[in-house]
């Protein structure tokens, strides 16, 4: 048995990179991956000697979990990472001696004793103007510290460890825990993967590279969100907004999107979230304090959609009793505005002539698995325009919408993107709606209103989507797209 995690999730070529490993063989090696077109090994190690190391147990003594607060303190191995490696995304495998498995290929990113990595140019913006950011403070949020044979359960929504006073309160989680991969393999390897063969050079960085250089986005004109992007730190939404207001553009193909405001801790490798998860049968503390939308002290009093345009709490996700991520509609968008560029040589059309309104995504399971909306009302032509009442800016443009209609209750069929939403906003009366928009305050913020965007795009799904994403690349690389 072979896992590990690293000392930090991001490296510029030609620096250094940690890794802890805990095996019970004698000896192991680690074999490098970068994820682009195809999964293309780069480099494989000598053998290193192997010794197994435990978790930490749970500090409420919860029988059989390990501790998601602290970090796991397995003995680093630090190599370097040679200035010739292509800067991109990179994955290192974990292996024991006596067990040769095969190379990684593009249907094996995920899955135990692996581990993600971003490599960044020693310059950067020298390969692109285009920043992609990979959500690291979710993925860490959620992983749950599992292995093969063991459940674990460590995580911020499983046996969380809840610190109440002594600095930032709320939940602990550390960013120091194997847990392998799951959450790149499903939204970011296919969309990846379609960026390279279709000659969108991009280069990476994580949450926490974000967090603390407040010049990281200087060096670029757009700043890309992609799948999951829930945690974000309060450095993060000022950095995000100051590139804004300078003229910077964010596309954020994603959903759920800022919804919990985190503070990292230990030297920036652990966060704490006053969150509404419950410890045990209880709940700590209530209401949510690290919430960004309620006013405070209840909350943060900086509504997310004040930078994104939409919010998870009109918006909704699926899940299934048949699992993860569970079914969802195949409707897809109700197009907006079909004259604006977003949706230039799409061929769509938006009932303006008097016919239906065309769907962009028709077919597709582009709607979810969790997806974010605007508060709307219906002029006299019935078209869907942004109130503004939630904290989006005045000049957001609705340009897809789906409503999400019937809600239920049940967490097997559509629910409200949050239990708390409705009780904390109750004046808040728009439907709730999948939103597909932007607007334009200096730089220009599209906001795809959906989680599965990159999954749709990545696999080219619906030639609609494909298109829009084109279009947003090819005109907001550019820190002053034509008006």
């Amino acid at each position: 048995m072979i896992e590990g995690y690293l000392g930090r999730e991001s490296v510029t070529a030609g620096d250094r990179l940690t890794v802890h490993v805990s095996t019970d063989a004698a000896r192991f090696r680690l074999r490098f991956y970068r994820l682009g077109k195809e999964l293309e090994p780069v480099a494989e190690t000598g053998w290193h000697p192997g010794s197994p190391h435990l978790a930490p147990p749970h500090p409420d003594g919860v029988p059989g979990r390990a501790s998601p607060a602290r970090g796991w303190d397995w003995p680093p191995l630090t190599l370097p990472v040679p200035e010739s490696w292509t800067p991109g995304m990179h994955l290192v495998q974990f292996v024991e001696e006596g067990d040769d498995p095969p190379p990684l290929g593009a249907a094996d990113i995920e899955g135990p004793a692996r581990e993600f990595f971003v490599v960044r140019p020693r310059r950067a913006g020298a390969r692109s103007r285009i920043l992609y950011k990979k959500s690291t403070f979710t993925r860490h949020a959620y992983n749950r510290a599992d292995r093969p044979g063991e459940d674990r359960g460590a995580s911020l929504y499983d046996h969380p460890v809840y610190l109440p006073d002594g600095g930032p309160r709320g939940h602990k989680v550390s960013l120091h825990r194997p847990g392998g991969i799951i959450d790149l393999a499903y939204w970011d390897a296919p969309f990846i993967a379609w960026l390279e063969r279709n000659d969108y050079p991009v280069e990476f960085c994580t949450d926490l590279d974000l967090h603390e250089d407040p010049e990281l986005l200087s060096s670029y004109d757009l700043l890309l969100s992609v799948g999951h992007d829930e945690y974000w730190s309060e450095a993060m939404r000022e950095h995000a907004e100051r590139f804004v207001r300078d003229g910077g553009n964010i596309a954020f193909l994603s959903a759920n999107t800022c919804w919990w405001r985190i503070h990292p801790t230990d030297r920036n490798t652990a966060f704490v979230a006053d969150t509404d998860h419950h410890v045990g049968d209880e709940y700590p503390h209530l209401p949510a304090t690290d919430q960004w939308w309620p006013a405070a002290p209840d909350g943060v009093g900086r509504p997310e959609n004040s930078l994104t345009g939409v919010s998870f709490r009109n918006g909704g996700m699926w899940a299934s009793a048949e699992g993860w991520p569970g079914d969802r509609p195949r409707e897809g968008y109700t197009v907006q505005h079909a004259d604006h560029w977003v949706f230039a040589g799409t061929g769509l059309r938006d009932g303006a002539d008097g016919g239906a309104p065309d769907r962009l995504g028709a077919g597709t399971t582009l709607i979810g698995y969790e997806c974010d909306g605007a508060a709307y009302a219906r002029d006299e032509h019935g078209v869907a325009r942004a109130t503004g009442e939630d904290g989006t800016p005045a000049s957001f443009l609705i340009l897809g919408i789906h409503v999400l209609d019937p809600v239920h209750e049940d967490f097997h069929d559509f629910k409200w993107g949050h239990w708390n939403g409705p009780a904390r906003e109750p004046g808040l009366t728009s439907p709730r709606a999948a939103t597909m928009g932007l607007y334009t305050a200096g730089g220009t913020v599209f906001s795809a209103g959906t989680t599965d965007w990159p999954v749709v795009c990545g696999q080219d799904q619906d030639a609609g989507v494909v298109r829009v994403t084109r279009n947003l690349l090819d005109r907001l690389r550019h820190r002053s797209p034509r008006g």
